[in-house]
């Protein structure tokens, strides 16, 4: 059988790509030239194909081992990989980006420079790194609204009170205009986090909340939101891999935490995606499996990653163009 060439491998945009993989207590090889996970059933092996073409990014957790093998072909088709604990949280990694946001990009450095080259343009101007943060928080909220007032989040049981939402995008979007610097906004988004905690919290009936970060062993919605969270966070990952920009280039998170501008992407869609899912699953009473399962449909059905690139792409060339003009000046 003669070997798939990479190329070939990514034919599928990762925009376009369906799958994003939690794997636990399984092995990931190569078996007759494709790349399966396989788990073990008594006396017997149960082999499963990973469509590694059609696949963003795999979580591999508790129980989990992965040959060589796997790693080339997954490498070959663009796959990000990182390593999990139980549930899918904490997100732990051999190298030194983060313990929570690293990941295993594809070793591929033959990708388009042109948002590299304008994130880099502006990055190392204070003034335009925090336009560049505005923009991503101002989009984050307009994703909000408009995700949180549609129907299937009306039919799935989270009724959100309308004119409440949009007095609060409109409060938080005023405030980040007028924002004098990134700890500014970064104590808007406290804020405006905990405003969305309460309104989730009115829309499912959930009673009392409290968020814990890393909430294993606490109520099922912490649990959810921070399993929920790295789901977004393997998005960002892949996002930034698209385009070709470093972890390590953030313009809100970069201050506090190394790789910062995975949490800078995932902030697109976890508030719009996961924050809802998050309390509807705990008050249905749903097991892991299947809040990432219906994570993982409302992430593709609302195109996240599609969104997440297309943003990273404009605040890339929108904010490089402020720097082409003030050199004109």
């Amino acid at each position: 059988m003669d070997p798939i060439v990479s190329s070939d491998l990514k034919t599928i945009l990762h925009s376009k790509r369906a799958n994003l993989y939690y794997l636990e207590h399984c092995r990931v090889l190569v078996n007759g030239g494709r790349v399966e996970y396989v788990t073990d059933a008594g006396k017997r092996s149960l082999y499963w194909n990973i469509p590694i073409a059609n696949t963003t990014s795999i979580l591999l957790g508790t129980g989990t081992s992965v040959t060589q093998a796997a790693m080339r072909e997954l490498a070959k088709a663009g796959v990000l990989v990182g390593f999990a604990g139980g549930g899918g949280t904490p997100l732990f990694s051999a190298n030194e980006v983060d313990i929570e946001v690293a990941w295993f990009a594809p070793q591929s450095e033959y990708r388009p420079t042109e948002y590299l080259q304008a994130w880099v343009r502006f990055w190392f101007d204070d003034a335009l790194r925090l336009m560049a943060a505005k923009a991503l928080q101002t989009q984050r909220l307009q994703r909000l609204h408009s995700q949180w007032t549609a129907r299937p989040l009306r039919d799935a049981g989270f009724v959100v009170d309308a004119q409440r939402l949009h007095e609060l995008v409109a409060q938080f979007t005023r405030q980040i205009a007028m924002a004098p610097d990134v700890t500014a906004l970064l104590t808007d988004e406290a804020r405006l986090t905990k405003a969305l905690f309460k309104l989730a919290v009115e829309a499912t009936g959930y009673g009392e909340f409290t968020r814990t970060k890393r909430g294993a062993g606490t109520d099922p919605a912490n649990r959810f939101l921070d399993h929920g969270n790295y789901l977004a966070y393997g998005l960002g990952a892949t996002a930034t891999w698209v385009l070709g920009l470093p972890h390590g280039l953030a313009v809100l998170h970069g201050k506090t935490r190394r790789g910062g501008l995975v949490f800078d992407a995932a902030d697109l869609v976890k508030d719009a995606a996961i924050l809802p899912q998050s309390f509807l699953s705990a008050m249905r009473g749903d097991d892991e499996r299947q809040f990432r399962q219906h994570c993982i449909q409302t992430l593709a059905s609302s195109e996240s990653l599609d969104f997440m690139i297309d943003m990273l792409k404009t605040i890339a060339l929108d904010t490089a163009q402020h720097t082409a003009q003030g050199a004109t000046q």
